[in-house]
């Protein structure tokens, strides 16, 4: 019989591990010393098509923080319950990032920009990440045509610029939502927000004011460069945008931030977050998207989903489940 108990690896392994350490393996043989244990992850990109188009997806890394009330409608208990169901560490919670270049053949496009190199000295490499993977990816910055922004929170503006304070995409013109600049844009709007809100409007001042009158404005169901449409989803923020990528018969949801983290937004779709500044709002579009995405069984790219972050949703119980594609090692 088999016995996989816990006890009885765990009393094998300090067998082994005891052997290694004075220089003999487990066949009598004397051995070297072991090899120097890695320090890092290898770069972060990750390659796929949709039709003749190209998407490199970055990784921005990852920020664990403290839970707290992360979700409004729902206990520490049950939101805890659904970490430990997908085996995920209990009381905190992980912020994943993940912008994505694409390139349509006739455009090369940054869609979002993550957190920044300011953020990445902070955390010491663990977020921050995108501009070192795109180089180690072979994407030049000042090859970029065109940065395409899905809302103004830092971690989809920051890295527009260097830790200089100069645009980080030198030659691009960057997209922003009509809405989302309207709102944050507004003076009267930054005087009366909460305390927590102000730093934001500061921040999303201090992002935009280094490039001037490279940025325009887009609306809803707008063709911003050929096959990326606009897709207004509100509720996250006030000018909230998704964008839909197509070629041929292909088509891909980039849904920026319907949902976080899937093992908590997706499977529970009425969890309200607290980063989400109008979560009613959040909540119906995240079912009227969720809703077509299973129906359809169209593919969805998620910012924070875990990386490479392209799969499918689909319908479980009262929630939905998230699918992720199958990796490919050709393009």
């Amino acid at each position: 019989m088999i016995d996989l108990t816990r006890r009885r690896l765990l009393t094998g392994a300090a067998t082994v591990g005891a052997v290694a350490a004075i220089g003999v393996d487990v066949s009598g043989a004397t051995t070297g010393a072991a090899a120097s244990a890695a320090s890092k992850q290898a770069p972060g990109f990750y390659r796929y098509k949709v039709g003749s188009i190209e998407v490199t997806v970055v990784t921005d890394g990852i920020r664990d923080a403290p839970l707290g009330n992360i979700v409004r409608n729902a206990s520490t208990e049950e939101v805890n319950a659904a970490l430990a169901a997908a085996y995920l560490p209990r009381d905190k919670f992980p912020y994943v990032f993940n912008p994505c270049a694409i390139k349509t053949g006739s455009k090369l496009v940054m869609l979002d920009t993550g957190l920044g190199p300011e953020i990445y000295a902070q955390s010491k490499g663990q977020a921050g990440q995108a501009h070192a993977n795109l180089e180690a990816a072979g994407i030049d910055r000042k090859a970029v045509d065109v940065v395409i922004i899905s809302h103004f929170h830092a971690d989809h503006i920051n890295g527009l610029l260097n830790a200089d304070g100069t645009p980080a995409f030198p030659n691009a013109e960057v997209m922003v939502p009509e809405p989302e600049w309207a709102y944050w844009m507004d003076d009267a709007k930054m005087s009366a927000a909460p305390e927590g809100l102000k730093s934001n409007f500061a921040n999303v001042r201090r992002v935009f004011k280094p490039l001037g009158d490279r940025v325009t404005r887009y609306g809803d169901n707008k063709e911003l460069v050929p096959g990326i449409t606009s897709m207004f989803t509100f509720g996250h923020t006030p000018g909230h945008s998704s964008h839909i990528v197509t070629s041929g018969s292909e088509i891909v949801l980039f849904q920026a931030d319907v949902s976080n983290h899937p093992a908590l937004f997706v499977r529970h779709p009425d969890w309200h977050a607290s980063f989400d500044m109008d979560p009613v709002m959040a909540e119906g579009v995240r079912r009227k998207v969720y809703d077509q995405l299973a129906a359809d069984r169209m593919k969805v790219q998620g910012f924070h989903f875990p990386f490479p972050s392209n799969g499918y949703i689909e319908k479980d119980g009262r929630g939905y489940r998230f699918v992720p594609a199958q990796w490919n090692p050709v393009i």
